[in-house]
């Protein structure tokens, strides 16, 4: 991460800041279902976007001071903005402008980390998990959450969705990202010499068990997608009828009485000795 914007797959639009906010409260339960920092009091957040995970980590964990760090001046200012308002975030949290491979403190300055969706969006993430190694003390614990988008189904079969995806995540790729990063956290903490390297895969499974949630999920699903959609026309690597496509075949996977939503995830927890 450097000073200034850089070509954030979803881009930095309000739109795009209230997607985010909603995204961590949908993911909450599941993200955090095995998540333990009680023994922790200074955690580096790295990528904090607007805050929308920020404030989780201060609810669920009264003892933790949090330091979140990005590199979008956007993204900081909404932060600031959203975490202002909740009484429960005051006078416990810190927001920095910083680069992730070239982090601004000392030493051994926190106890805890928590990375969530961010290596994928990095051109060097070895290189962010080696700079996050420096600034954890012995004893650390780490948790890095990240996608695996090869997992995605959907049922109605949707082709014009799935072109859309694939170029979808050529895009982040061709622009220094990883979409299919969550498989190698393993390999890359390993690498990175943190120890006791646990992952988890996560996933959300929705069918006609849970209605509610399944069109909620693939409302939602519509909107992250569509985040990208300008600069996947302008690129090339869509034209605008698979747009238009993808929108009507996810008007009819909502209205299907049988449609299949999944997606898989996966969360590693790491320590530093």
């Amino acid at each position: 991460m450097v000073t200034g914007e850089f070509p954030y797959i979803h881009g930095f639009s309000s739109e795009e800041q209230s997607r985010l906010m909603r995204q961590a409260r949908m993911f909450e339960t599941v993200l955090f279902s095995r998540i333990d920092y009680s023994e922790s009091t200074r955690l580096l957040e790295v990528g904090c976007g607007v805050g929308a995970q920020t404030e989780i980590l201060l609810r669920r964990f009264p003892n933790l001071d949090v330091t979140g760090v990005d590199r979008s001046e956007a993204q900081l200012a909404a932060a600031e903005q959203n975490l202002a308002q909740t009484a429960w975030c005051s006078s416990r949290y810190t927001l920095q402008q910083a680069d992730a491979t070239d982090l601004p403190f000392p030493d051994r300055s926190f106890d805890a980390a928590y990375l969530c969706w961010v290596l994928e969006h990095m051109p060097s993430p070895a290189r962010v998990l080696s700079e996050l190694r420096r600034v954890m003390s012995p004893g650390a614990v780490v948790y890095v959450t990240e996608v695996l988008n090869s997992s995605f189904f959907l049922d109605p079969y949707s082709p014009n969705l799935l072109r859309y995806w694939m170029a979808f995540n050529d895009h982040q790729y061709d622009s220094g990202g990883d979409p299919f990063i969550g498989a190698k956290l393993g390999n890359l903490l390993l690498a990175g010499g943190y120890r006791d390297v646990q992952t988890e895969v996560k996933s959300f499974h929705l069918d006609n068990r849970q209605p509610g949630k399944r069109k909620q999920m693939i409302e939602f699903w519509e909107e992250l997608l569509l985040s990208a959609a300008d600069q996947l026309v302008a690129t090339g690597k869509v034209d605008t009828a698979t747009v238009e496509g993808m929108r009507q075949e996810l008007q009819a996977v909502r209205n299907d009485p049988n449609a299949v939503f999944f997606f898989a995830f996966v969360q590693a927890r790491a320590l530093v000795y």
